[in-house]
């Protein structure tokens, strides 16, 4: 699928965290739109999507002067206090537009002049590991949560075919630990998975985060079930993971390899 890239300034960066990541003073979107399209992302029916007549996944802007914008934004928040971003809510500030345009690189190297008290990187990019430096920099202001929905890569395919592949984004934690830089895996949404997940996951990662379409979507599901999520599972004879309850399986299969406070479950695990 062809992505349009579109050129625009924006007037601000930093929005006001609310609803989900309310525990956030702001979050920031390096880009809108995102090529990486999917199926289940609770964007396709944010007003930011229904108002572009174009399918989510084909176009994404790219934020110009976003640096300059940030630093003014970043002196102006810090005169009233603490700041603590997300980055991104509604992106994948790694997504492949980043490769050439690099305004994710450059809001990072604003950060390093002008650090935030934290900043929580939301991405299933293994680009990522191209900003170690400025990561390392960050130190233990930053977490890097890295969205592994599954360990079965037929299954990634099956939601999300535009998606890095599963074995890239193991690789890229495997990376950002031996660098030293926080992370966490976000298990979300919770995708059909294997027994083995568990032991993949221990060596890389103290800190995992699980979240479905049902506690995570902002609206107890209904934006998924808008999406007709539920006929994906069916597809491939899995409705039983499209459930409310379903996300404990997982649970139970993490505690037999992590400690319970090393588990961490839907808003909790994306706190600053």
């Amino acid at each position: 699928m062809k992505t349009n890239l579109l050129y625009k300034t924006p007037k601000t960066l930093l929005n006001k965290g609310s609803g989900f990541l309310n525990g956030y003073t702001h979050t920031l979107n390096p880009y809108t739109g995102c090529s990486f399209a999917c199926s289940y992302c609770y964007v396709r029916k944010m007003p930011v999507s229904l108002f572009r007549k174009e399918d989510w996944g084909t176009w994404v802007d790219v934020k110009q002067e976003a640096a300059s914008i940030l630093v003014k934004e970043l002196k102006r928040a810090r005169s009233k206090g603490k700041i603590t971003l997300f980055m991104s809510s509604s992106t994948d500030p790694y997504q492949p537009a980043e490769y050439k345009e690099q305004i994710t690189r450059s809001l990072l190297e604003v950060m390093i002049d002008h650090p935030p008290d934290f900043l929580l990187v939301q991405t299933r990019s293994p680009l990522v590991t191209r900003d170690v430096d400025l990561l390392q920099q960050l130190g233990e202001r930053v977490r890097v949560s890295i969205t592994i929905e599954t360990d079965l890569d037929e299954i990634r395919k099956h939601f999300s075919p535009a998606a890095p592949p599963i074995a890239g984004r193991l690789h890229a934690l495997e990376q950002l630990r031996d660098a030293g830089i926080p992370t966490q895996v976000a298990i979300a949404p919770v995708l059909p998975s294997s027994e083995n997940f568990p032991t993949i996951l221990r060596p890389l990662v103290q800190r995992v985060c699980i979240d479905d379409y049902f506690m995570g979507d902002g609206s107890e599901g209904k934006r998924t079930r808008r999406l007709g999520m539920e006929s994906l599972y069916q597809q491939i004879g899995m409705e039983d993971w499209y459930h409310p309850e379903a996300y404990r399986i997982l649970v139970e299969r993490m505690k037999k390899h992590f400690a319970d406070h090393e588990i961490w479950i839907s808003q909790a695990g994306f706190e600053p």
